[in-house]
């Protein structure tokens, strides 16, 4: 069949030459403000020669089909073949950069430089609309440095910028003119909320019919004021829990009195726009404890879980260590939460009262300040380990230390190395640490959901310690280094009463070997030429 006076091979040849290479060229894309590259060969687009050729005269039904003028005697209906997820992966990857939410105006800054904050409408690509518009733009046979405007759906914003301006003039301003005094009822106490405290407690709320609502939010109100509140009334106590003879029982909480920050938040809202002095009266009412008797009840602390003790050898790592145990002393980890070693101590400086001791750094032996803290998580990850609580991230040692159990240790620094674990229990779980000098234990009590065994395997994969001489100048200390090896330490869960296996977990560790360490004289110095003689001349 003849194509506008071509023959089918010609007329292949021409699509083939003219048309394909414009179909699967690369070519720019708009959508708003957004430029990108479509590239219709990832789209999976491409033109069908040979169903072109053979549709001739009659128009495809074929989605992917559009009219070209190619030939000079007639329009020839190209087919475009293409694949969907393809089409529709790129077009959302276009959409990544160019949808977003609306953003109304409103009011920010820092400290009590606040500003307004001007509004950005929202848009979406169209998705269905820029399919057509890219096929179209294809099957038409554009030049491909012509851009395809992609169409887009823009949604306005509710909060308009004249809108935020005037929050700005007649509320922020004037709230942000003075501070504001609070006064107890008697008069016998009072606090100033100061300007910066206002400014970090303020909110404002985009409503629908345009308002920018301001209000004073109490929780931001009360970490604005720090201490200041806790003039007024009797702080309350929270329930915490004691060890005693091995036995843990809740210590009742203590509801106290002050002012509730809702409250605060509600008085001080009407005096921000006053001119100065300004001055709220204070209401004491009740102030629940944070973890109140009941709460603690419900949290099952009621028997040990585990318990584990390591031996400490070296003042100083011991006073570390002291210092961590301390601190950790008495936490409870929420059922489902996971504690952080380093999130929980923050910095280990000597600020913090940790002084230097040993550390293993990069696999030599060195100090710095914090060192021993590794005993305390080695010491917890066994008391972890016998919990059957899971073990979210632990690093052993570089090398091994005798005095730990091989396999079953970890090492930490501050902030590269972390001892992670979670409790994965329907159960609180109470951390009690015991200090000595000469010991540390690490005790979980919680509701027993395990009888936990350790097996370790032999020993494998041994490796011998390397020999490395170092100068003798005064500093250089001689060792025999340590062997090698590997090893794998199975947890074995297994079920209260019955003692049935219920799963195991494997542990494997590589320990390095322990480079032995050989102090030798340095070479003696070369003799110098006589005083007053010259230098040999060179050879």
């Amino acid at each position: 069949m003849e194509l506008g006076g071509l023959d089918p091979a010609a007329a292949r040849s021409t699509l083939e030459e003219q048309l394909a290479p414009r179909i699967a060229a690369d070519r720019p894309i708009v959508a708003d403000d957004v430029e990108a590259v479509f590239s219709p060969t990832a789209a999976g687009i491409e033109l069908d020669v040979p169903a072109t050729v053979d549709v001739a005269d009659d128009q495809p039904l074929n989605p992917w089909t559009r009219l070209v003028t190619l030939f000079d005697e007639r329009t020839v209906d190209p087919v475009l073949t293409g694949e969907d997820t393809a089409l529709t992966a790129q077009l959302e990857d276009i959409a990544a950069q160019v949808d977003r939410a609306p953003v109304d105006a409103t009011i920010a800054g820092e400290g009590t430089d606040l500003e307004v904050v001007e509004p950005v409408d929202g848009r979406t690509l169209d998705r269905e609309g820029s399919a057509e518009a890219v096929t179209e733009a294809l099957a038409q046979g554009r030049a491909p440095d012509v851009p395809v405007e992609l169409p887009v759906d823009v949604e306005p914003v509710d909060v308009g910028l004249e809108e935020a301006r005037r929050v700005l003039e007649e509320v922020v301003d004037p709230a942000l003119a003075a501070p504001v005094t609070v006064v107890s009822e008697d008069g016998g106490t009072s606090a100033e909320i100061a300007e910066t405290a206002i400014a970090a407690s303020l909110a404002f709320t985009p409503q629908e019919d345009g308002e920018l609502v301001v209000s004073v939010d109490p929780a931001a109100l009360q970490e604005a004021l720090g201490d200041e509140l806790g003039r007024f009334g009797t702080p309350a106590e929270d329930a915490r829990f004691e060890v005693s003879d091995g036995q843990v029982r809740v210590v009742p909480s203590v509801d106290g009195t002050g002012i509730d920050p809702a409250q605060l938040a509600e008085q001080l809202l009407p005096v921000l726009t006053e001119p100065a002095p300004r001055q709220v009266t204070a209401t004491l009412g009740p102030v629940p404890a944070d973890l109140t008797t009941e709460e603690a009840e419900a949290l099952g602390i009621r028997e040990e879980i585990s318990s584990f003790t390591t031996n400490i050898s070296n003042p100083n790592s011991g006073e570390n260590i002291r210092v961590v145990a301390e601190e950790v002393d008495g936490h409870v980890v929420m059922p489902g939460e996971t504690f952080s070693l380093n999130d929980f101590t923050g910095p280990r400086g000597i600020a913090q009262g940790y002084v230097e001791a040993g550390v293993i750094n990069n696999g030599e032996f060195t100090t710095a300040v914090g060192g021993g803290v590794s005993q305390f998580a080695t010491t917890m990850f066994n008391a972890v380990f016998f919990a059957g609580l899971e073990d979210v991230f632990h690093k052993p040692h570089s090398y091994y230390i005798s005095r730990y159990p091989a396999g079953r240790e970890a090492t930490v620094y501050y902030d590269s190395i972390d001892l992670e674990w979670r409790n994965d229990s329907d159960t609180g779980v109470f951390v009690d640490t015991a200090w000595t000098p000469g010991t540390l234990t690490v005790t979980f009590y919680g509701t027993k959901r395990y009888d936990i065994e350790s097996v370790s395997s032999e020993r494998y994969n041994i490796r011998q310690p390397a020999v490395r001489e170092k100068p003798q100048d005064g500093s250089c200390r001689p060792s025999n280094g340590s062997t090698g090896f590997d090893i794998t330490v199975t947890r074995i869960f297994r079920e209260l009463g019955t003692g049935n296996e219920l799963r195991r977990e494997r542990f494997q560790t590589r320990y390095a070997a322990e480079p032995a360490t050989r102090c030798v004289e340095p070479p003696p110095a070369a003799p110098g030429p006589p005083d007053g003689a010259a230098p040999p001349a060179g050879g």
